[in-house]
C-alpha cells in the first residue's frame, strides 16, 4: 500500500509541476500573438521561432502565415509551405487548411495538386476547421472519381495516426 501512495504522490507532483511550467509557455504565446497583431512582427517572429524549435505546432503556422502575407519578413510561399507542412503533421487544423490551399492554387510548389489539396482540406476538417469543409465542397466538383479514391485513401492513411480518436 505504501508503495501504491507514494507514486501516486509522485506522479501528482509531476503533473502540478508540469502544469506550472506549461502556463508561462501559453502566456509567452499570448505575447507573442499580441506583437504579431500590434505590427511587432520581428519580435514576434523570435519568440515564435523559440516555441517551433520546440514542436510548437502553433508557432510553426504563425511563422508560416507570416511567410504567406509578408509579415516582417520578405513573402515567400516555399518558406511559407513548409512551415504550414510542420504544423499540419503535427495535426494543427488551421495550418491544414493552409496546406490544402497551397496545394489547390500550387503556391510555394511546381504545380498544384488537387488530390493533396483534398486531403489536407478533409484532415483539416476532421480537426475541427469548419472553413475546412467549404474548400472541401467547393474542389471535390473539381476531382475525377479516379483522383477522389486515391485521396480518400490518403485520408485513411493520415486520419490513423494523426486523429486516431475521430
Amino acid at each position: 500500500m505504501f508503495r501504491v501512495q507514494t507514486l501516486y504522490r509522485t506522479c501528482t507532483y509531476t503533473c502540478t509541476a508540469l502544469f506550472l511550467l506549461a502556463a508561462p509557455a501559453q502566456a509567452d504565446m499570448e505575447v507573442a500573438r499580441d506583437l504579431m497583431e500590434a505590427g511587432e512582427y520581428a519580435e514576434a517572429r523570435a519568440l515564435f521561432e523559440v516555441y517551433a524549435r520546440s514542436g510548437n505546432a502553433e508557432a510553426e503556422e504563425l511563422i508560416g502565415v507570416m511567410y504567406a502575407l509578408g509579415l516582417g519578413v520578405a513573402r515567400d510561399d516555399e518558406r511559407a509551405f513548409d512551415w504550414y507542412l510542420r504544423a499540419s503533421l503535427k495535426g494543427h487544423p488551421g495550418a491544414q487548411s493552409g496546406l490544402g490551399w497551397y496545394y489547390e492554387v500550387g503556391r510555394g510548389i511546381p504545380a498544384p495538386d488537387m488530390v493533396r489539396a483534398y486531403l489536407w482540406y478533409a484532415l483539416s476538417a476532421i480537426g475541427g476547421d469548419p472553413d475546412a469543409l467549404i474548400s472541401l465542397e467547393e474542389i471535390t466538383p473539381r476531382l475525377t472519381v479516379e483522383e477522389r479514391a486515391r485521396a480518400e485513401v490518403l485520408v485513411d492513411d493520415y486520419k490513423g495516426w494523426m486523429y486516431p480518436f475521430r
